[in-house]
């Protein structure tokens, strides 16, 4: 890692909760930082930053007060341009659904050198949890990542149904909870089976996690009834049903 006098950040994946799958790579940069900024999902693992660090909380919850994106951005810029060393702390895996280009967008203009180190995402953790696979050789050979909602907190209007409505595919929905049951209509509507799998996956990586296998249809009328604001996600496709 090479260091300027600009300062230097490193985006740091915390995994999805749990301290043990930080890796070690992670925990060194913690440990080295004179300042995290962190999302509220990524606090969990705040005890391995070194004693004196500062510790700033910056994440973005949906429903919630939280700062805006152009803020966080430009937090991040003025903490590298005190000429420090800056882990950019996310939950999950920095690179998906994290916001991760936007604030790259701001280093690289302001000429800050900065690295990324991936973590373990909460879709690989959801399935581990569940103990299933998300590939299968022959009847599950592509794994798609799709967001559950887009900069309005409403369901993407550009969809590719052919794609989500895939039978042979594991597909992973993000923040899904809200959305899901017009995805699902949608879903249905494109030929895909109501009856397909599903498993909605609860505060993955914490004690209190929860994993609730269903169809895609049971599912979306479970969320049109409510539901509450922990975070999750939802793996729909033919592994769901696995035990």
């Amino acid at each position: 890692m090479t260091e300027h006098m600009t300062g230097f950040v490193s985006f740091v994946g915390s995994g999805p909760g749990d301290p043990e799958l930080l890796t070690l790579k992670a925990v060194a940069r913690l440990q080295s930082a004179d300042a995290v900024l962190f999302d509220d999902l990524s606090s969990a693992v705040l005890g391995h930053a070194r004693t004196g660090a500062d510790l700033v909380a910056v994440g973005k919850r949906a429903g919630r007060p939280s700062p805006t994106q152009a803020h966080v951005s430009q937090l991040l810029v003025e903490y590298a341009q005190a000429g420090i060393r800056v882990v950019r702390l996310k939950s999950g895996d920095a690179g998906v659904f994290g916001r991760l280009e936007e604030e790259i967008v701001a280093l690289r203009a302001a000429g800050i050198p900065f690295e990324i180190i991936p973590g373990v995402s909460a879709a690989s953790a959801a399935a581990a949890a569940a103990q299933i696979p998300l590939t299968r050789r022959l009847s599950a050979r592509r794994v798609q990542f799709v967001t559950g909602h887009d900069v309005t907190g409403d369901l993407p209007e550009q969809r590719n149904m052919a794609a989500l409505a895939d039978p042979d595919a594991t597909t992973v929905v993000f923040m899904p909870k809200r959305t899901f049951p017009a995805l699902a209509e949608s879903l249905i509507a494109s030929g895909l089976s109501p009856d397909t799998p599903a498993l909605i996956a609860e505060n993955v990586g914490h004690p209190d996690q929860s994993l609730t296998r269903s169809t895609i249809a049971e599912l979306a009328a479970r969320l049109q009834a409510g539901f509450s604001g922990k975070p999750a996600l939802i793996l729909y496709g033919p592994l769901m049903d696995a035990e």
